[in-house]
């Protein structure tokens, strides 16, 4: 059975390929294909929402492929910045920004802020779906802080400045399964991989769930 992880970025895709199942419940093995594998090119993402945009992202390469795709749209929310980035996190300083400029734009924007006051979450929602259009969607959620520095050198993105509070570390201080283990990504794939192997295959009718 073949799944199409639907992310150009080889860092998720590796990241989600530690997380998933090799396997269902009846032994039939998942082969996980990413978008290298296929001439697609995912829709922008235009919703106002993590879940709408993980829906608009596996709805559409599960139509384009003919496979079950999966999808997600995660997102760091900073209390004292209202919520942002949000939805833009990916591209808070521009839409052809780096990790580094926004891990700079956010510093900047929390300048003098003192730590208790820097509290924020990484929110998650995965979306599994059919050529058929069913879906299903997994939520996973880290609190945290973000950090006044930079601490290690693991992980990318915003991992070197998101302290997670039950662990008081970096996400770029602990090592792939330690992140995976705590991480919003980690929870909401938790989930992923249970209902993968709950069902003996992607091929039973399972109802649509939104």
């Amino acid at each position: 059975m073949q799944i199409l992880i639907a992310t150009g970025n080889k860092h998720k895709l590796s990241e989600l390929s530690r997380l998933l199942p090799a396997a269902f419940s009846s032994g039939e093995k998942i082969e996980y294909l990413g978008l290298a594998d296929f001439a697609i090119t995912l829709p922008e993402e235009t919703g106002s929402t993590f879940a709408e945009n993980a829906r608009l992202k596996a709805v559409h390469a599960a139509k384009q492929s003919g496979l079950p795709a999966l999808s997600d749209d995660t997102g760091l929310l900073v209390d004292y910045l209202h919520g942002a980035p949000g939805v833009h996190t990916a591209r808070y300083a521009g839409e052809t920004c780096d990790a580094a400029a926004n891990n700079q734009k956010l510093l900047r924007a929390l300048e003098g802020v003192p730590f208790e006051k820097r509290t924020a979450r990484f929110k998650t929602v995965a979306c599994l779906a059919w050529p058929d259009g069913n879906m299903q969607l997994f939520e996973g959620i880290c609190e945290g802080h973000i950090a006044e520095n930079y601490h290690g050198t693991n992980g990318f993105g915003y991992d070197p400045i998101f302290v997670v509070d039950e662990l008081g570390k970096c996400f770029a201080e602990l090592t792939a399964d330690e992140k995976n283990a705590v991480s919003h990504r980690g929870r909401a794939f938790g989930k992923v991989r249970t209902f993968l192997t709950t069902f003996h295959n992607l091929r039973l009718n399972i109802p649509k769930m939104v």
